[in-house]
């Protein structure tokens, strides 16, 4: 078992990575996860949770059910169970799962503590650790939310035996995001050892790097926004297909390809690191074949983005672990890039 310790506003929490403990809580809890998540490791989780009293929840799968209406679900269901201000929720599954029950416990009753125990590498890497959560609605993605970090997360690689190919590719983009723009050494690791084949170390390091930015700006409000690599075209891409055709970790794959090619264009990023970086993405099968389907919406979701400032934002690699924040990019110069998705 590894064990990481994240600084946050609210106090420190413990990331754990291996094998399922035996998991001791002194009061109520309401586990939610997913249907097809559910079915295959609620019964398992409920025998290594010793708790006071235990209610379940299960959700719809996937992104396009983040929804108000789902939230409303969780919240009825710790309604229902006389959660007190002393009890707690249990995120088992992936992303949309883990974003959901930190939200819904940041506001039930003002806010009690969650446990995060991913079940999908995208979730492990990413979204179970560092506090942020929340919900989509009309306007774009996860612009509905809270700061609202986990009281722990219990990362078991076994989970993503079950995983689809799929789910997996999403889970690497994420990896591969971090390595891109804050760690040359994780970059050439990646390189040299297939993800696969060495699993648990390489989860560990990409946790290792998103702890050590999350403790230097848990609110966003400089280093973190490397993380946000990709996600400005990889939101409007999601939105875009109304959150169905690509998963979340697939967009954001284009979407590094596109945020490439825009550093390539306004001169930020070298021909060699620029040939570089799209090796390592061909590598993990990311690169995938993508079309705007509609220029002026794809633009007009972006200036919905939620880290925008004047116009719209953009976390851009200037060399392999290494980023620049632009503001202020023309319309027109992104328009020709993109072009090469129209």
């Amino acid at each position: 078992m590894m064990h990481l310790e994240i600084q946050a506003g609210q106090g420190a929490y413990a990331v754990h990575i291996g094998a399922l403990p035996q998991i001791k809580l002194p009061c109520k809890v309401l586990i939610v996860s997913d249907m097809p998540v559910g079915e295959l490791y609620l019964a398992p989780l409920l025998e290594r949770i010793e708790a006071a009293h235990i209610a379940t929840h299960l959700v719809p799968t996937g992104e396009s059910f983040k929804t108000w209406d789902t939230l409303e679900g969780i919240l009825e269901s710790a309604f229902s169970a006389h959660l007190s201000r002393s009890d707690c929720m249990i995120a088992l599954g992936g992303g949309v799962v883990s974003d959901m029950v930190g939200f819904a416990s940041a506001i039930y009753k003002r806010g009690v503590d969650f446990y995060n125990i991913p079940t999908t590498l995208l979730a492990q890497v990413d979204a179970s650790v560092g506090g942020k959560t929340g919900i989509n609605n009309a306007h774009g993605k996860n612009l509905i939310g809270a700061f609202h970090p986990p009281k722990a997360v219990y990362i078991d690689p076994n989970f993503l035996k079950t995983l689809p190919q799929r789910e997996f590719r999403a889970g690497v983009a994420e990896m591969v995001k971090k390595a891109i723009c804050l760690d040359a050494p994780y970059f050439e690791w990646l390189h040299n050892h297939p993800i696969e084949a060495h699993l648990e170390e390489a989860i560990f390091k990409s946790v290792q790097i998103k702890a050590r930015v999350v403790q230097a700006d848990e609110r966003e409000s400089g280093a973190r926004m490397a993380l946000n690599y990709g996600h400005t075209f990889a939101h409007a891409i999601e939105k875009e297909g109304n959150y169905t055709e690509l998963l979340h970790g697939e967009a954001v794959g284009v979407g590094m390809r596109m945020a490439n090619a825009l550093a390539l264009q306004l001169g930020l990023l070298g021909h060699e690191s620029y040939v570089r970086i799209e090796a390592l993405l061909h590598a993990y099968d990311l690169d995938l074949p993508y079309k705007i389907k509609n220029m002026e919406n794809f633009y007009a979701t972006m200036q919905q983005d939620k880290k925008n400032s004047t116009g719209v934002r953009f976390i851009l690699p200037t060399d392999i672990g290494s980023f620049k924040i632009c503001d202020g990019v023309p319309q027109s110069v992104v328009y020709e890039v993109l072009d090469a998705w129209a």
